[in-house]
């Protein structure tokens, strides 16, 4: 039982409340005080290099690296917008997404005294008696929680997935030192706007502090996938979950990158699940899984054969109105017929606006790279020649230069969330290394497609009053 091994001291939790108010205002101040110094001492750095008349390619490195060794030392929330931003195409400079798309948002661990402060503050006083044993080490530690195993006195495996103290405080100091990086790429590039990217990366981050959103995503996906034998979603338990205290069914499996020098036909079976684990929710339910990284997958064998994938982390969820994905399927449609009409269409659907030729014809150059694939029948790799790293850099590039030539342009929010998506999912599959005819498999999603299916779709899901997406809530 957990209860033999914690400490008997008197203090050792009844003094928490006190405790706990302490240390969050303590620790707000002293986030508070390392993001404005860090941030501040960047942005400082990169306004003196433009007043000085520099700003090239090697100033704008050095720029680069300084911004990630500053990040890296911060860790938290800031680490993951940061993640985010490394695959928006140009909303910061090409070096800058290079820098940080090898930053690794992990954070130390809370210790044991931390953590049964926070479980008696979101379970009660008696919370471990709940369970049979409630493991002191965590099994994984990210920027805004960490995970612990746990069991119940049937034999249930749990995820006790905890969140650090004074999270939300925490996010808004992070946040309000991205406006000051946004700001600063303002001034280098003033054809884009990025404040639309600024509120949806915002509005991502802030929803990941709540578990109760996450909890009916967890669920709206479990329903989803209910009877499909190769992705397994974790299991809600309900009664042991708070906004800051998310308890799920533990699920078995090994790390995606284990099986990189697998049987081809495993990868491509692996990279099968993985299409279809995204692409499905999206084309069917106007669902997207905003987060596709290798740490967001583990793969489970039966038998001492690939069984499939798991699926994890629900934070970050998009639900899109049925027009937007309509949107999308109409500008797959037009670049395969090169209906132009058409793809200007979708592009305003997803909300660009005052579309010249040369500003369609720049965004083609990116759709026709996401697209590409699917545009191709015939089976093939996602990228050939590309490294997982550098997936969709060199065309962000390309579009940057020009949208900087052709701007002001200001870069729609959804565009945002479809764009990094699709650029994980991508760096996911080039990992395994698979060769599958990309076509005949997002045809299979899309075959059939219609607005009135994903409403209808959307009826038979759990709704939750938590949901803020009107279009979803009129549909439920």
């Amino acid at each position: 039982m957990a209860d033999d091994q914690t400490s008997n001291r008197p203090d050792s939790e009844d003094n928490s409340k006190s405790y706990d108010d302490e240390n969050r205002f303590g620790g707000r101040m002293k986030r508070y005080a390392r993001v404005n110094a860090g941030m501040g001492g960047f942005v400082a750095r990169a306004a003196g290099t433009r007043l000085l008349g520099r700003g090239g390619g090697d100033d704008i490195s050095k720029e680069a690296a300084d911004l990630a060794r500053v990040l890296g030392n911060l860790k938290g929330p800031l680490m993951k917008v940061a993640q985010m931003l490394a695959t928006v195409p140009d909303i910061v400079p090409p070096e800058y997404s290079s820098e940080l798309a090898q930053l690794q948002a992990d954070a130390p661990p809370m210790g044991w005294a931390f953590v049964k402060r926070r479980m008696r503050s979101e379970l009660g006083p008696d919370w471990r008696s709940r369970f049979a044993n409630f493991e002191h080490e965590p099994s994984a530690a990210a920027s805004l929680g960490q995970v612990h195993k746990a069991f119940l006195e049937d034999g249930s495996k749990l995820a006790c997935k905890l969140q650090y103290p004074d999270m939300a405080s925490a996010v808004e100091a992070d946040l309000k030192q991205l406006d000051m990086l946004f700001a600063v790429h303002r001034n280098i590039q003033k054809a884009i706007d990025n404040r639309e990217v600024a509120k949806e990366l915002g509005d991502r981050v802030r929803e990941e502090l709540d578990y109760i959103r996450e909890a009916w995503h967890m669920d709206l996906y479990h329903t989803i996938f209910r009877g499909i034998d190769f992705i397994r979603v974790p299991q809600l338990y309900a009664e042991l979950s708070t906004p800051r205290l998310l308890s799920m069914g533990w699920l078995d499996g090994s790390k995606l990158l284990n099986y990189r020098d697998h049987s081809q036909e495993d990868r491509n079976y692996l990279t099968k699940c993985l299409f279809h684990a995204w692409w499905y929710p999206f084309a069917h339910h106007g669902l997207i899984h905003g987060d596709p990284h290798l740490g967001n997958y583990t793969v489970f064998e039966e038998e001492g054969r690939v069984g499939g994938i798991n699926l994890f982390d629900y934070g970050c969820i998009r639900i899109f109105p049925p027009t937007f994905v309509q949107g999308v399927v109409n500008l797959y449609h037009g670049l395969l017929a090169g209906n132009r009409e058409q793809v200007v269409h979708a592009y305003e659907t997803w909300g660009f606006s005052n579309l010249s030729d040369d500003l369609v014809d720049a965004l083609n150059v990116w759709a026709e790279f996401i697209y590409g694939p699917m545009l191709d029948d015939r089976v093939r790799s996602i990228a050939d020649g590309i490294s997982p790293m550098d997936y969709g850099r060199k065309q962000a590039f390309r579009v940057g230069q020009e949208l900087k030539r052709l701007g002001p342009v200001t870069v729609p929010r959804e565009f945002v969330f479809m764009n990094r998506a699709a650029v994980g999912l991508g760096g996911v599959f080039l990992h395994l290394k698979a060769e599958l005819n990309f076509y005949e498999m997002f045809n299979e999603q899309i075959e059939d497609f219609s607005v009135e299916r994903v409403f209808a779709a959307r009826r038979r899901l759990p709704y939750s009053p938590r949901a803020f997406d009107p279009t979803f809530g009129e549909a439920a």
